[in-house]
Protein backbone atom coordinates (compact mmCIF):
# COMPACT_ATOMS: atom_id res chain seq x y z
CA UNK A 1 0.00 0.00 0.00
CA UNK A 2 1.41 3.41 -0.90
CA UNK A 3 -0.85 5.45 1.37
CA UNK A 4 -1.49 8.15 -1.04
CA UNK A 5 -5.29 7.95 0.58
CA UNK A 6 -3.60 9.59 3.90
CA UNK A 7 -2.56 12.26 2.10
CA UNK A 8 -3.43 16.27 3.21
CA UNK A 9 -5.24 18.02 0.57
CA UNK A 10 -3.64 21.07 -1.18
CA UNK A 11 -5.86 23.77 -2.72
CA UNK A 12 -4.42 26.04 -4.75
CA UNK A 13 -6.26 30.12 -4.43
CA UNK A 14 -5.53 33.29 -6.01
CA UNK A 15 -6.11 37.02 -4.89
CA UNK A 16 -5.12 40.52 -5.91
CA UNK A 17 -2.53 42.19 -2.95
CA UNK A 18 -0.21 44.71 -3.24
CA UNK A 19 3.12 45.24 -2.40
CA UNK A 20 4.11 48.84 -1.30
CA UNK A 21 7.35 48.62 -3.53
CA UNK A 22 5.80 47.06 -6.62
CA UNK A 23 2.39 47.89 -6.65
CA UNK A 24 -0.92 44.83 -7.03
CA UNK A 25 0.42 41.55 -7.85
CA UNK A 26 -1.46 37.87 -7.83
CA UNK A 27 -0.57 36.13 -5.13
CA UNK A 28 -1.02 32.28 -4.92
CA UNK A 29 -2.34 30.65 -1.98
CA UNK A 30 -1.73 27.14 -1.10
CA UNK A 31 -4.03 25.45 1.50
CA UNK A 32 -2.66 22.93 3.75
CA UNK A 33 -5.12 21.11 6.06
CA UNK A 34 -7.09 23.85 7.68
CA UNK A 35 -4.15 26.88 6.64
CA UNK A 36 -3.75 28.99 3.39
CA UNK A 37 -0.17 29.73 2.85
CA UNK A 38 -0.10 32.89 0.54
CA UNK A 39 2.86 33.85 -1.06
CA UNK A 40 4.78 36.87 -1.26
CA UNK A 41 5.19 39.63 -3.97
CA UNK A 42 7.30 37.66 -6.89
CA UNK A 43 9.67 40.90 -7.82
CA UNK A 44 10.71 41.38 -3.67
CA UNK A 45 11.28 37.47 -3.99
CA UNK A 46 13.35 37.66 -7.19
CA UNK A 47 15.46 40.54 -5.51
CA UNK A 48 16.16 38.37 -2.46
CA UNK A 49 17.22 35.50 -4.46
CA UNK A 50 19.92 37.80 -6.36
CA UNK A 51 20.81 39.71 -3.46
CA UNK A 52 21.43 35.71 -1.63
CA UNK A 53 23.27 34.94 -5.45
CA UNK A 54 25.52 37.88 -4.90
CA UNK A 55 26.59 37.35 -1.68
CA UNK A 56 27.15 33.43 -1.97
CA UNK A 57 29.49 34.50 -5.01
CA UNK A 58 31.08 37.21 -2.61
CA UNK A 59 31.50 34.81 0.25
CA UNK A 60 32.70 31.73 -2.62
CA UNK A 61 35.65 34.33 -3.31
CA UNK A 62 36.58 35.35 -0.28
CA UNK A 63 37.17 31.79 0.97
CA UNK A 64 38.98 31.22 -2.57
CA UNK A 65 41.21 34.17 -1.69
CA UNK A 66 41.83 33.11 1.70
CA UNK A 67 42.70 29.60 0.62
CA UNK A 68 45.14 30.58 -2.35
CA UNK A 69 46.83 33.19 0.42
CA UNK A 70 47.16 30.02 2.38
CA UNK A 71 48.44 28.23 0.19
CA UNK A 72 50.70 30.27 -1.53
CA UNK A 73 51.88 32.28 1.76
CA UNK A 74 51.26 35.50 0.31
CA UNK A 75 49.30 38.14 2.03
CA UNK A 76 48.86 39.59 -1.97
CA UNK A 77 48.21 42.64 -1.63
CA UNK A 78 50.31 44.90 0.95
CA UNK A 79 48.94 45.95 4.25
CA UNK A 80 50.45 49.47 3.43
CA UNK A 81 47.93 49.64 -0.24
CA UNK A 82 44.80 48.12 1.04
CA UNK A 83 43.58 51.47 0.63
CA UNK A 84 44.06 51.79 -2.28
CA UNK A 85 41.39 52.64 -4.63
CA UNK A 86 39.82 54.61 -7.73
CA UNK A 87 38.65 57.43 -5.35
CA UNK A 88 41.51 58.55 -4.15
CA UNK A 89 44.48 58.32 -7.68
CA UNK A 90 44.52 62.34 -8.35
CA UNK A 91 43.72 62.19 -11.71
CA UNK A 92 44.56 65.45 -12.43
CA UNK A 93 45.81 65.56 -15.82
CA UNK A 94 44.62 63.97 -19.11
CA UNK A 95 47.13 61.10 -19.31
CA UNK A 96 46.41 60.59 -15.73
CA UNK A 97 42.89 60.59 -16.26
CA UNK A 98 42.91 57.87 -18.99
CA UNK A 99 44.57 55.38 -17.43
CA UNK A 100 42.39 55.70 -14.58
CA UNK A 101 39.30 54.97 -16.81
CA UNK A 102 41.20 51.95 -18.24
CA UNK A 103 41.44 50.36 -14.64
CA UNK A 104 38.11 51.28 -14.35
CA UNK A 105 36.93 50.00 -17.36
CA UNK A 106 38.97 46.78 -17.12
CA UNK A 107 37.93 46.08 -13.72
CA UNK A 108 34.23 47.02 -14.38
CA UNK A 109 34.08 44.44 -16.87
CA UNK A 110 36.38 41.93 -16.01
CA UNK A 111 34.11 38.90 -16.84
CA UNK A 112 34.56 40.04 -20.21
CA UNK A 113 38.55 40.14 -19.89
CA UNK A 114 38.30 37.10 -18.04
CA UNK A 115 36.80 35.20 -20.83
CA UNK A 116 39.37 36.53 -23.56
CA UNK A 117 42.67 36.66 -20.93
CA UNK A 118 43.48 40.44 -21.34
CA UNK A 119 46.57 41.61 -20.78
CA UNK A 120 47.41 44.94 -19.38
CA UNK A 121 50.75 46.31 -19.17
CA UNK A 122 51.12 49.56 -16.78
CA UNK A 123 55.03 51.29 -17.85
CA UNK A 124 56.17 54.38 -16.06
CA UNK A 125 59.03 55.39 -13.86
CA UNK A 126 58.51 54.29 -9.78
CA UNK A 127 56.24 57.00 -7.97
CA UNK A 128 53.46 57.02 -10.68
CA UNK A 129 50.79 55.57 -9.70
CA UNK A 130 51.34 51.86 -11.55
CA UNK A 131 50.98 49.57 -8.52
CA UNK A 132 47.85 52.32 -6.83
CA UNK A 133 45.44 51.49 -9.86
CA UNK A 134 46.62 47.89 -10.11
CA UNK A 135 45.95 47.21 -6.80
CA UNK A 136 42.20 49.66 -7.38
CA UNK A 137 41.27 46.73 -9.59
CA UNK A 138 42.22 43.72 -8.04
CA UNK A 139 40.55 44.78 -4.92
CA UNK A 140 37.17 45.66 -6.88
CA UNK A 141 37.54 42.26 -9.07
CA UNK A 142 38.11 40.60 -5.67
CA UNK A 143 33.87 40.80 -4.77
CA UNK A 144 33.63 37.46 -7.41
CA UNK A 145 37.33 36.23 -8.03
CA UNK A 146 40.62 35.64 -6.75
CA UNK A 147 43.31 37.61 -7.21
CA UNK A 148 47.10 38.16 -6.31
CA UNK A 149 49.66 40.98 -6.01
CA UNK A 150 53.53 40.21 -6.08
CA UNK A 151 56.95 41.31 -7.36
CA UNK A 152 57.94 39.30 -10.37
CA UNK A 153 60.84 38.59 -8.07
CA UNK A 154 58.69 37.49 -5.35
CA UNK A 155 57.07 35.22 -8.07
CA UNK A 156 60.08 33.66 -9.00
CA UNK A 157 61.15 32.81 -5.13
CA UNK A 158 58.19 30.81 -4.79
CA UNK A 159 59.21 28.50 -7.63
CA UNK A 160 62.67 28.29 -6.32
CA UNK A 161 61.41 27.65 -2.87
CA UNK A 162 60.39 24.63 -4.06
CA UNK A 163 63.84 23.33 -5.62
CA UNK A 164 64.48 22.98 -1.52
CA UNK A 165 65.70 19.52 0.11
CA UNK A 166 61.84 18.87 1.74
CA UNK A 167 59.66 21.15 0.31
CA UNK A 168 56.12 20.36 0.87
CA UNK A 169 55.04 21.69 -2.75
CA UNK A 170 56.26 20.86 -6.29
CA UNK A 171 57.38 23.41 -8.70
CA UNK A 172 54.72 22.68 -10.94
CA UNK A 173 51.92 22.86 -8.09
CA UNK A 174 53.57 26.46 -7.02
CA UNK A 175 53.18 27.28 -11.53
CA UNK A 176 49.51 26.17 -11.73
CA UNK A 177 48.66 28.24 -8.50
CA UNK A 178 50.31 31.43 -10.31
CA UNK A 179 48.85 30.33 -13.55
CA UNK A 180 45.18 29.51 -11.99
CA UNK A 181 44.79 32.58 -10.25
CA UNK A 182 41.82 34.64 -11.44
CA UNK A 183 43.66 37.89 -11.70
CA UNK A 184 47.93 37.95 -11.52
CA UNK A 185 49.28 41.34 -11.04
CA UNK A 186 52.94 40.79 -11.63
CA UNK A 187 55.45 44.28 -10.34
CA UNK A 188 58.67 44.88 -11.28
CA UNK A 189 58.72 43.13 -14.29
CA UNK A 190 61.92 43.86 -16.34
CA UNK A 191 64.57 43.58 -13.31
CA UNK A 192 67.25 41.34 -13.60
CA UNK A 193 67.35 37.95 -12.20
CA UNK A 194 70.92 36.23 -10.91
CA UNK A 195 69.92 32.83 -13.11
CA UNK A 196 68.72 32.32 -16.26
CA UNK A 197 66.69 29.47 -14.68
CA UNK A 198 65.29 31.71 -12.66
CA UNK A 199 64.10 34.61 -15.59
CA UNK A 200 62.51 30.94 -17.61
CA UNK A 201 60.35 30.53 -14.60
CA UNK A 202 58.75 33.92 -14.96
CA UNK A 203 58.34 33.24 -18.72
CA UNK A 204 56.54 30.28 -17.74
CA UNK A 205 53.90 31.97 -15.54
CA UNK A 206 53.42 34.36 -17.97
CA UNK A 207 53.17 31.86 -20.75
CA UNK A 208 51.19 29.58 -18.94
CA UNK A 209 48.46 32.17 -18.39
CA UNK A 210 48.49 33.48 -21.91
CA UNK A 211 47.98 29.95 -23.29
CA UNK A 212 44.99 29.65 -20.36
CA UNK A 213 43.41 32.91 -21.57
CA UNK A 214 44.02 33.73 -17.84
CA UNK A 215 44.09 37.70 -17.23
CA UNK A 216 47.33 39.08 -16.49
CA UNK A 217 48.88 43.03 -15.22
CA UNK A 218 52.11 43.57 -15.74
CA UNK A 219 54.03 46.56 -14.08
CA UNK A 220 57.58 47.75 -15.35
CA UNK A 221 59.52 50.58 -15.45
CA UNK A 222 60.64 49.18 -19.05
CA UNK A 223 59.46 50.92 -22.28
CA UNK A 224 58.20 48.60 -24.87
CA UNK A 225 61.82 48.47 -26.08
CA UNK A 226 63.36 47.65 -22.69
CA UNK A 227 59.99 45.25 -22.08
CA UNK A 228 60.37 43.48 -25.36
CA UNK A 229 64.37 42.74 -24.85
CA UNK A 230 64.02 41.39 -21.54
CA UNK A 231 60.98 38.97 -22.64
CA UNK A 232 62.22 38.34 -26.08
CA UNK A 233 60.31 38.68 -28.74
CA UNK A 234 57.86 35.55 -28.55
CA UNK A 235 56.57 36.64 -25.08
CA UNK A 236 56.00 40.21 -26.36
CA UNK A 237 54.90 39.15 -28.96
CA UNK A 238 51.93 37.17 -27.30
CA UNK A 239 51.44 40.22 -24.92
CA UNK A 240 50.90 42.38 -27.37
CA UNK A 241 47.91 40.40 -28.90
CA UNK A 242 44.55 41.80 -27.43
CA UNK A 243 46.82 43.90 -24.79
CA UNK A 244 46.19 46.72 -23.13
CA UNK A 245 49.24 49.26 -23.00
CA UNK A 246 48.77 52.44 -20.80
CA UNK A 247 52.43 54.35 -20.34
CA UNK A 248 52.52 56.29 -17.35
CA UNK A 249 54.92 58.99 -18.50
CA UNK A 250 54.08 61.90 -15.47
CA UNK A 251 56.73 62.33 -12.64
CA UNK A 252 56.93 60.77 -9.23
CA UNK A 253 54.15 61.60 -6.97
CA UNK A 254 55.72 59.63 -4.07
CA UNK A 255 54.01 61.14 -0.73
CA UNK A 256 50.99 62.20 -2.59
CA UNK A 257 47.70 60.76 -2.57
CA UNK A 258 48.59 58.35 -5.43
CA UNK A 259 51.91 57.30 -4.78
Amino acid sequence: MDGSHNAPLIAQHEKQDECRFHGVFTSKGFTLGKKTHWLSCPECNQIALEAEAVAKAKKDAEDAQKHLEGRLLQSGIPLRYRSKDFASFVADSQDKEKALTTAMEFAHNFDQHYRSGTVVVFSGMPGTGKSHLAIAIAQAVMDQHTALYTSAIDAVRMIRDTWRRGSDKTETEVLNLLAGVHLLILDEVGVQYGTEAEQVNLFDIIDKRYRDLMPTILLTNQGKAGLKTFLGDRSFDRLREGGIWVTFDWASQRGQVSS
